[in-house]
């Protein structure tokens, strides 16, 4: 042999490079492959899991803010019907008002006409009383001479 090669020991040496690695393959690579394609797939089920489960919450999110909208918009039709019945309201105490202050007017000038003719009536009534009183004076004293006389000698009576 040339070179010292010996040639049965070269095919043992392939032989047992050969079982080791068929052994390593199904020892080792086959499980480590299965652990890995398992492992993967358990991992993109959790992941499509978890994207089906943002989908549904992407759902319901719109959802929720289209029942949000949905009451603002209640709100305030709500809101404006409300404004809108005060407004009314508003408008019909200031018409009642101005009623009750035309009422209050009238009867404050059929009172004020009343009090007028009354002040009237009672002034006349007065003055022909004096007028009376006066015409009894005049008639009674017919010379002013003489009342003028009777005056001054009441007068002395006083000074003394």
């Amino acid at each position: 042999m040339p070179l010292n090669i010996d040639w049965q020991q070269i095919l043992l040496h392939w032989l047992n490079l050969a079982i080791l690695t068929g052994g390593l393959y199904f020892l080792l690579y086959k499980p480590v492959k299965e652990f890995m394609t398992k492992r993967e797939a358990h991992y993109r089920g959790l992941d499509e899991a978890a994207a089906a489960k943002l989908a549904e919450a992407e759902r319901i999110k719109a959802e929720c803010q289209d029942k949000l909208d949905k009451a603002d918009e209640e709100i305030r039709q709500e809101r404006a019907k409300a404004q809108q019945s005060i407004q009314q309201s508003t408008e019909d105490q200031l018409a009642q008002a101005r009623e009750q202050a035309r009422q209050i007017v009238t009867h404050a000038q059929t009172e004020a006409e009343h009090s007028r003719e009354r002040i009237l009536r009672e002034s006349q009534r007065e003055l022909r009383k004096l007028a009376a009183q006066a015409t009894k004076k005049l008639a009674f004293h017919a010379d002013p001479f003489d009342q003028f006389l009777d005056l001054a000698e009441e007068g002395e009576e006083y000074e003394e």
